[in-house]
């Protein structure tokens, strides 16, 4: 008799995540897409060499692109078959996810931006966010909440 094969749980491996996402935009939705690349980007978010500092992503001919990523540089690639950090890379979506983000970008005010890339099944995803810019205001509103239950937690904590 043949033993059973277990079955893995395909965790996605994290490359980078956007750390001021959550703190700049109020997150709506979000949404998986690929990403398309050439080999020596590849070989450097393997590294971890990802930055989305001022990412967005645009609409152009019914394409969505990821603009404002940097990924750096790989270093043991020839000076001529380098890419451009700063590409606009195309994002692989499904027509009507691009319809759909696309008209809510244009009526709502609302922005898409990158929140985290990863790797699921040797492919590299993009965790993509529909979110509305917060003020000045809602932000110090979250950091009290924040601090707030920080100290709710420490109280309960010395109680114990």
């Amino acid at each position: 008799m043949g033993k059973k094969k277990k079955k893995s749980k395909v965790t996605p491996n994290t490359i980078g995540t956007n750390k001021q996402a959550r703190r700049l935009y109020e997150i709506l939705e979000t949404f998986e897409a690929g990403i398309s690349l050439v080999g020596s980007e590849v070989k450097s978010l393997r590294g971890g060499h990802v930055s989305f500092k001022d990412g967005y992503v645009q609409f152009r001919d019914n394409s969505a692109f990821l603009v404002g990523v940097h990924i750096a540089p790989y270093d043991k690639t020839g000076l001529y078959d380098q890419h451009d950090p700063e590409r606009p890379r195309r994002l692989l979506l499904h027509k009507a996810e691009i319809t759909v983000l696309k008209d809510k970008t244009e009526q709502k005010g609302l922005s898409v931006i990158p929140m985290k890339m990863y790797f699921s099944r040797g492919k590299v995803k993009v965790l993509l966010g529909l979110g509305r810019g917060k003020n000045v205001h809602s932000k110090k509103q979250d950091l009290k909440a924040k601090d707030i239950a920080r100290d709710t937690a420490r109280q309960l904590a010395s109680y114990k």
